[in-house]
């Protein structure tokens, strides 16, 4: 590939590359040359390397440079490197590992991925083909997982997110707010990203593994447990926080009348795929899980893989203004099952309920009422999907 057309097209859409660095004497020097072959917009950020990295980097005075004195994580060279690329009037930034396994000859593919798309508000991760021959086992299941959780918090499917090579958006990362500094950074990062808006895309990339030279500061026990921390804080802003808004943002964007035509009745979802979203979100509505309504419903359609936002406007069945009313059924129910006769008055609930008092009757009434009314619903939905399925049909036959 002719390399000065590339030359220049990196200066034209102001693109510098990131070279984080910590202890890697035996391969930084090749892929500083390697990246010198398409760009002088180099920042290398020594992360308080204790080997000759130093040394090395007084030959390249003309890059700039960051020495980091003491060693703080990759998340945090990251970020203090995106710090100093926006300073300079940078819009993009391509991150490369220092440690050898990335080839600075697929630069260009990131260029041209970032030229031809027609949205420039994008994020690029080099995907490695994590089957080849000497990819350790735990760095290929580690990438798995990671893509389950990225896809499980943003609904994007990637087939790498762990890689270290890739294209960042600087103008969109400046408006964010982080709070990782190690390795789990580029977890947090992508996935913000995508909150945002942000389009996140896997181009292919070479990978090299080689024992001989390759030094890896990843610690299994310590980072996968930091990793798994914020995936478990990044799941619960999904499901209290980030669905919601979603289809918040829906119903705000179309209008109710709209949004029930085109997410409702004009998903591409089956009539019983439907009705059993219905029957899904009137369940947990209707079950005694208060203040965890919208987390079970939207985990449990995603996890069954049903409509979300079927779901989770079903089980707005119990909004305030219904509680009092959803608490007397429950504990009509409960009285019916068990046998019992209580004398309950709608007043009762609205004004002085001892729930722990009649906590039996009101949890079994619960469950009871659960089920009936989202085994009924369900099946209406299930009658109604299919008969709106049927003319949709027959028009477009017509």
């Amino acid at each position: 590939m002719n390399k000065e057309p590339i030359t220049l097209k990196i200066d034209q859409l102001k693109v510098c590359v990131l070279i984080p660095t910590y202890n890697n004497e035996r391969t930084l020097k090749r892929v500083v040359e390697g990246v010198l072959q398409y760009t002088t917009h180099v920042i290398v950020i020594n992360d308080g390397s204790t080997d000759s990295t130093t040394q090395i980097l007084k030959n390249y005075s003309q890059l700039e440079q960051i020495h980091v004195p003491k060693n703080k994580g990759k998340g945090n060279a990251l970020r203090v490197g995106f710090k100093k690329a926006i300073a300079l009037g940078y819009h993009y930034a391509i991150t490369i590992d220092s440690d050898g396994q990335h080839f600075p000859k697929d630069i260009p593919v990131f260029i041209d991925a970032l030229e031809k798309a027609e949205n420039k508000n994008l994020l690029l991760i080099g995907a490695r083909n994590m089957s080849q021959e000497g990819v350790p086992g735990k760095s290929s299941f580690g990438n798995k997982f990671s893509n389950f959780w990225f896809w499980f918090e943003t609904g994007i499917k990637l087939t790498d997110t762990q890689s270290g090579f890739r294209l960042y958006p600087l103008k969109t990362l400046e408006k964010l707010k982080f709070y990782t500094n190690k390795f789990e950074f580029e977890i947090e990062v992508i996935v913000k990203a995508a909150w945002n808006d942000v389009e996140v895309k896997n181009v292919p990339i070479a990978v090299l593994y080689d024992t001989n030279e390759r030094v890896s500061h990843f610690r299994p026990f310590k980072d996968f447990t930091r990793i798994s921390i914020l995936n478990t804080c990044l799941v619960f802003l999904t499901i209290v926080y980030i669905k919601p808004r979603e289809i918040y943002r829906k119903l705000k964007k179309k209008g109710i009348k709209r949004f029930f035509v085109e997410d409702f009745l004009g998903s591409d979802d089956s009539s019983s795929k439907k009705a059993l979203s219905i029957a899904l979100g009137v369940f947990i509505g209707l079950s005694p899980f208060w203040g965890f309504h919208t987390l079970i419903v939207i985990f449990s359609a995603i996890f069954l893989k049903l409509n979300k936002a079927i779901a989770f406007t079903f089980s707005n069945v119990s909004l305030p203004p219904f509680i009092p009313f959803v608490l007397y059924a429950s504990s009509k129910m409960g009285q019916f099952v068990l046998g019992l006769d209580y004398e309950y008055t709608l007043e009762t609930f609205e004004n002085n309920f001892d729930i722990a008092e009649h906590l039996k009757t009101y949890i079994i009434g619960s469950f009871s009422l659960a089920i009936l009314s989202a085994s009924i619903c369900g099946v209406l939905g299930f009658i109604f999907f299919s008969f709106f399925e049927k003319k949709k049909i027959t028009l477009q036959n017509g």
